[in-house]
């Protein structure tokens, strides 16, 4: 497990080809298909191709969307496996199961304190503790 103190600055990432180019690709491709279907309504024209124009702009965005939550989940994953391995080697127990993913995640990135605090509860010494280890 990295010493390097964990916070929402380093962990915060935008990829551009994702988060700039393929969501203003997706954005032309959904507004493209939707004027094109309006202008068939109204030049009466046939309706089949234009329809399948917007079913496939709504596939490629619900295909762009669903792609991002599958490895954030399987980050997820890891990351409670991580936290709930460390907790372990600490204190000789498993996370409490109770815990949700967020607060997990706040373990995480607040490790160094919770687990500083847990001691010194532990002990019934909170005055005395150094709470800036990480």
């Amino acid at each position: 497990m990295s010493n390097q103190v964990q916070n929402y600055q380093n962990h915060r990432r935008f990829h551009p080809p994702f988060h700039y180019v393929l969501t203003l690709l997706n954005a032309a491709l959904l507004i493209c298909a939707i004027w094109e279907l309006v202008r068939t309504i109204n030049d009466e024209g046939p309706l089949l191709p234009a329809v399948m124009f917007v079913l496939l702009a709504l596939i490629s965005l619900f295909i762009f969307l669903i792609i991002r939550s599958y490895p954030l989940k399987a980050q997820d994953r890891a990351i409670r496996a991580e936290e709930n391995l460390r907790h372990y080697v600490l204190t000789g127990k498993l996370l409490d199961s109770r815990l949700t993913l967020s607060q997990t995640l706040a373990l995480r990135l607040r490790r160094g304190i919770s687990f500083t605090l847990q001691e010194c509860s532990s002990r019934a010494a909170v005055s005395g503790c150094d709470q800036t280890r990480h």
